[in-house]
């Protein structure tokens, strides 16, 4: 027969057991508020709805503030356009300028969004530097 195991080995085990779960249930309902899965249970599925529409209301925003020509080049259809952008990704990018830059990347790809003109060469002939030390105050 085998010694028991001391409590504070059972407590240890039980804690991890208790992690994992907790872990599991965490990624569940991130899942069901970033991608749309199925809530977990004991979750109210209207209000993980609702929240899952805020957020993508506010990442919608922040996008739109980043790459105003995205959301110009969407026009009206910005919501639909970027609901559609959210649902096609299992997770969004990590970090809000790779969430515009991707969403601009997905409305090119759909040709909403034309390739961006080549910079413009500089206004004077003079390098800037230049133009900066030129000016003397008097």
């Amino acid at each position: 027969m085998s010694p028991p195991e001391p409590p504070a080995r059972l407590a240890e085990e039980a804690a991890e057991q208790v992690r994992a779960r907790l872990e599991r249930d965490q990624a569940r309902v991130l899942a069901a508020l970033v991608s749309g899965a199925e809530p977990p249970p004991g979750f109210d599925p209207v209000r993980l709805a609702a929240q899952a529409r805020s957020l993508l209301a506010k990442r919608r925003g922040i996008v739109a503030r980043l790459r105003p020509d995205a959301a110009a080049a969407a026009g009206a259809d910005l919501a639909a356009e970027f609901a559609a952008y959210a649902a096609a990704r299992t997770t969004p990018p990590p970090g809000y300028r790779a969430d515009a830059d991707d969403f601009a990347a997905w409305l090119r790809a759909r040709g909403r969004l034309t390739d961006p003109p080549p910079p413009s060469p500089p206004a004077a002939s003079r390098p800037a530097w230049r133009r900066l030390f030129s000016r003397r105050p008097r």
